[in-house]
């Protein structure tokens, strides 16, 4: 029986060239992006992978171009589901250093077509968009339906919000090293499971650049699940896809899987422990369950992030809608470590990585790693802002356009060497469970 303590696994942050990349030690204040995953709309708190996620993602977060080029600073469309009458707080007390949305719509917004900044990264998003990005069209922007789930979930399921996706699992694949997961899986594993799947097990499957999971394993039947049906018509015949809210009892039998499998789910779930509940009953005895998820809060290791800035802000925007919806926006407070030791899983592993926010760094993976994760957080910011500072926090159209053309400006410009901290948890189910 594998009983072990759950024991912490250093950072595996390459040494970077610039100090400002190097992962810090010690318990760093947990940052994360907002939402990430960016697809379904504002309903159920599982997103096709993350998710994506992303929660501030979806998890399958936010994001209808087939180019990832400057989204535009008009907000999307608010959800189609209204937000919720009276959120529930999670906190009691309001932050003190959030600025409201009135700051950022009586701000006058200078042209934004400054060819001197970010042309590096500029001229990278036509090479990333004709490699990966080819198949895209353009559509309006769409949500999940409300028949899948009772939940609200932040982001759309559009085109565009698959894009997002697509990018982010691209730099989530670079963060980990250019694999698809870190949990120790036997090559005859039986069935696996991905929670909130979006377009990533599509992309798993349909990839020429990474190791396909299903094509890794297959003698595996491979779940992925989702509120959203924006998976593609073809997969593997190992790989099948179920439209199913993870936040409600599961319909799958106990002790069934060898991999649980989730990623990039911040922002849609209020009781996660119920989730791992639900993993730990349909995990078989020995399976493993992997979580990678991040915190809302940037981390800036040089001092290059003014507390009013518009990347300073984003963490402070995440919180307070964490407090006002009782939605769980920072995974880096415990939540997932804490929540699946307490579910029943032992040998519990945590693994944490920095990733920086655009290229800056000087050395040449974290730059390719900031350049994804540049793409993707500014092809998109309406898709993370819509719903939640729309519907939750009162902001309009013009404060949350404003910001976004703000916080897009500030990425581009890279002054600000603003990082998300990403974590991996990983544990497993007791063999004599």
């Amino acid at each position: 029986m594998m009983s072990s303590p759950a024991k912490k696994v250093q950072s595996p942050v390459p040494e970077a060239k610039s100090p400002t990349v190097q992962s810090p030690k010690g318990k760093t204040k947990s940052p994360t992006p907002g939402p990430a995953s960016p697809t379904p709309g504002p309903a159920s708190p599982t997103p096709g992978p993350a998710s994506p996620t992303p929660g501030p993602a979806s998890p399958t977060p936010g994001p209808a171009s087939p180019t990832p080029g400057p989204a535009s600073p008009t907000p999307g469309p608010a959800s189609p589901t209204p937000g919720p009458a009276s959120p529930v707080a999670a906190h009691d007390g309001a932050p003190t250093d959030l600025l409201s949305g009135a700051h950022w719509g009586e701000l006058e917004i200078p042209d934004d077509e400054d060819s001197t900044l970010g042309s590096d990264a500029e001229s990278s998003r036509a090479s990333i968009s004709s490699s990966i990005l080819q198949y895209r069209t353009i559509s309006g922007r769409r949500y999940h339906s409300d028949s899948v789930t009772d939940g609200e979930y932040w982001g759309p399921n559009d085109e565009k919000a698959m894009e997002v996706m697509d990018i982010f699992h691209h730099a989530m694949t670079l963060i980990l090293n250019d694999r698809l997961y870190t949990a120790p899986l036997s090559k005859d594993i039986k069935n696996a499971i991905d929670i909130g799947t979006g377009t990533v097990f599509a992309l798993m499957t349909n990839s020429s650049a990474y190791s396909d999971f299903a094509d890794e394993f297959p003698t595996c039947n491979v779940v992925g699940t989702d509120i959203s049906a924006i998976q593609p018509d073809w997969v593997p015949p190992n790989l099948q896809f179920d439209i199913d809210d993870a936040s409600k009892t599961w319909t799958y039998p106990d002790n069934h899987f060898d991999y649980v499998h989730i990623r990039w789910l911040c922002c849609t779930m209020k009781d996660w422990a119920s989730l791992y509940k639900e993993a730990y009953r349909c995990t078989k005895p020995g399976g493993w369950i992997e979580h990678f998820d991040g915190g809302v809060h940037m981390v800036c290791l040089d001092g290059t992030m003014p507390k009013d800035s518009a990347i300073g802000q984003w963490g402070h925007i995440w919180t307070e809608v964490e407090r006002k919806t009782g939605v769980i926006a920072n995974m880096l407070d415990g939540c997932m470590e804490n929540g699946i030791k307490e579910a029943g899983f032992t040998n519990v592993q945590t693994e944490d990585f920095l990733a920086p926010t655009a290229p800056w760094p000087t050395d040449e993976r974290q730059k390719q790693i900031g350049l994804f994760q540049y793409i993707s957080l500014t092809s998109d910011v309406e898709g993370f802002l819509t719903y939640f500072l729309g519907q939750v926090m009162g902001w309009t159209e013009n404060e949350m356009a404003k910001y976004a053309s703000v916080l897009r400006r500030e990425y581009k410009e890279g002054k600000i060497h603003a990082n998300i901290k990403w974590r991996v948890v990983r544990a497993q189910k007791p063999v004599d469970a």
